[in-house]
């Protein structure tokens, strides 16, 4: 973000975010990366310096601020000193929205303290073997059986999926219905029925742990419903503006570090006598990144207040996640080639980078739905 939208006290915060994660986990993203998931540890202390879930009452741990660049802040400064492996900006801009406006108080009581200590670790199960960006065409289902639900069904590609304590899984519970027969459940660790498969393997974010998971003949009580049967699908609908804001503010963050990163390279590496930055295409490269970015970062600045005001639109959001995104990626495919064989070689960063950015264009809604959404709201 632009200090001009800064006060004092977040940049306060953005210090202090940015030294816990220089001290606690910069050190360790190697091997993350290599375990394909993070420890458990650095979730704890997250929690314990204020990092996770801000917004939620102080009754419960949080700051009680309900201000959207506190969670930016975190954002950015995971993606700019590589430390995407702990899903900290899932937990914050994702799932909280979720429990602070839909748990009930004996829901609250009982998680909340868990979530923004980290002691307990969250994820969303939406995503299906035929079933993405399609939620109307989720397979999973849920029963009611008297006092529970029976819960059926396979969900992959889930952040967390590992480490995850408490999962909001989306189900049919009238599969007649369509999207007014879905609903939320909270399933807890160590449900009977509920596995984990392994650990995907995936071309970027090596280290954040991410798992299909199994459902089979799973009891989940009525009150470990999400706000009301059959709303699943407009609670999911509600929340997606702000998750597709974090996304936006991820790609700039990145378009930001990879500019910064082949800034530094192109003045140090030579060719034919001079810095390769000095040869004219290397310049319009890095200038035409530069406008873009400036442009990105005024726009979702923008949106990052709209978002606080409670005024920011579906489409708008949509417009931030598709266009930032594919910034992001056109970004760094520039500046990879601007390092030449070595943005190929894994021990730069650019090359993480490279891999990690790909991701952005599909999650949180592909892209192709981002500009379906603009256009419908065009009425067309």
């Amino acid at each position: 973000m632009q200090d001009k939208i800064l006060t004092e006290e977040h940049k306060m915060f953005k210090e202090a975010v940015e030294n816990f994660l220089k001290k606690e986990a910069v050190p360790h993203a190697e091997k993350w990366e290599k375990d394909g998931i993070v420890d458990r540890d650095i979730w704890k202390k997250a929690g314990a310096m204020g990092m996770l879930c801000m917004d939620m009452p102080e009754e419960y741990g949080g700051m009680g601020i309900k201000d959207f660049r506190y969670n930016s802040i975190v954002t950015e400064a995971m993606i700019k000193l590589g430390v995407g492996g702990p899903g900290f900006v899932l937990q914050n801009d994702v799932m909280a929205p979720y429990f602070e406006t839909y748990f009930t108080k004996a829901q609250k009581d009982k998680w909340l303290a868990g979530i923004v200590s980290g002691e307990i670790i969250t994820a969303i199960a939406m995503t299906e073997p035929d079933a993405g960006s399609d939620l109307v065409g989720t397979r999973t289902t849920a029963v009611k059986n008297g006092d529970h639900y029976i819960l059926n069904g396979a969900k992959t590609y889930i952040t967390n999926g590992i480490l995850s304590d408490l999962v909001v899984v989306v189900a049919k519970t009238d599969p007649e219905a369509g999207h007014k027969g879905m609903t939320l459940l909270l399933v807890e660790r160590g449900m009977e029925g509920f596995e984990r498969g392994k650990n995907l393997a995936k071309i970027g974010m090596k280290a954040q742990d991410t798992a299909e998971l199994f459902f089979r003949d799973v009891k989940v009580p009525v009150e470990n419903v999400l706000g009301e049967e059959g709303r699943g699908f407009y609670y999911l609908m509600h929340n997606l503006p702000q998750e597709r804001l974090s996304i936006a503010v991820g790609a700039v963050a990145g378009a930001e570090q990879a500019l910064e990163d082949t800034l530094t390279f192109v003045k140090e590496r030579k060719a034919f006598g001079k810095p390769i930055g000095k040869f004219q295409n290397s310049r319009f490269k890095l200038a035409e990144a530069q406008t873009e970015i400036t442009i990105a970062r005024s726009f979702v600045d923008e949106c990052i207040l709209e978002l606080n005001e409670g005024k920011l639109s579906n489409e708008k959001a949509a417009m931030a996640k598709y266009w930032c995104t594919e910034m992001h990626g056109k970004i760094v495919d520039d500046c990879l080639q601007l390092h030449g064989g070595a943005g190929y070689m894994w021990e730069y960063p650019i090359a993480k980078m490279y891999a990690g950015a790909r991701i952005s264009r599909i999650f949180g809604g592909t892209n192709e739905i981002m500009r379906e959404i603009i256009g419908k709201s065009m009425g067309l």
